[in-house]
């Protein structure tokens, strides 16, 4: 098992529209990306960065999984416009059986009190990767993202064994507060 950490995370407000996703979806694929990876940050074999929302719409273009996951919806909302979403590239030199990805939820403490604290973490699992191919991960809490909501605090596991577990997971802990 590999780790990587982000110190800083960011949280991409993934404001999609499913007309412009459809759109994207008929441009033709990007060439395969140069290795190693430019802007990316590196440990050991593993390579991670966050997506701006420009660059999480072009990979969406190429991407039914993703493009599907981002229209999905909940009472009628599309669910990055009603919770906190955040995305993350990776890949890693060798490959990887499978990725998990665990970060947490960090916002104001309520409308009235700004002070920034943790509402939750948040662990994702996914499916596997060769050597050198990239995979963007959506980080998808239940946190509600009126708040202003971040996603932070990214770490992301390259695992070489096989899962133990059903992947595809996001599981979001609310902490006691």
């Amino acid at each position: 098992m590999k780790r990587l950490v982000l110190g800083v995370g960011l949280l991409l407000l993934l404001v999609i529209s499913l007309n412009g996703a459809s759109a994207a979806s008929k441009i033709k694929p990007s060439p395969s990306p140069k290795w190693p990876p430019v802007g990316f940050t590196v440990k050991g074999e593993i390579y991670a960065k966050v997506p701006t929302v420009k660059e999480l719409v072009g990979i969406a273009s190429n991407s039914k999984v993703l493009t599907a996951q981002l229209a999905e919806r909940v009472d009628g909302t599309l669910i990055c416009k009603k919770y906190s979403c955040g995305a993350i590239t990776v890949a890693a030199t060798k490959g990887c059986t499978w990725w998990e990805v665990k970060s947490r939820v960090k916002g104001p403490k309520s409308q009235e009190d700004s002070t920034i604290v943790v509402h939750g973490n948040l662990r994702t699992t996914t499916t596997g990767t060769e050597p050198k191919v990239y995979k963007t991960i959506l980080l998808i809490s239940s946190e509600a993202i009126e708040r202003g909501n971040k996603i932070s605090n990214i770490n992301v596991i390259c695992h070489h064994a096989p899962p133990s577990e059903k992947l595809k997971t996001n599981v979001y802990t609310p902490t006691l507060s």
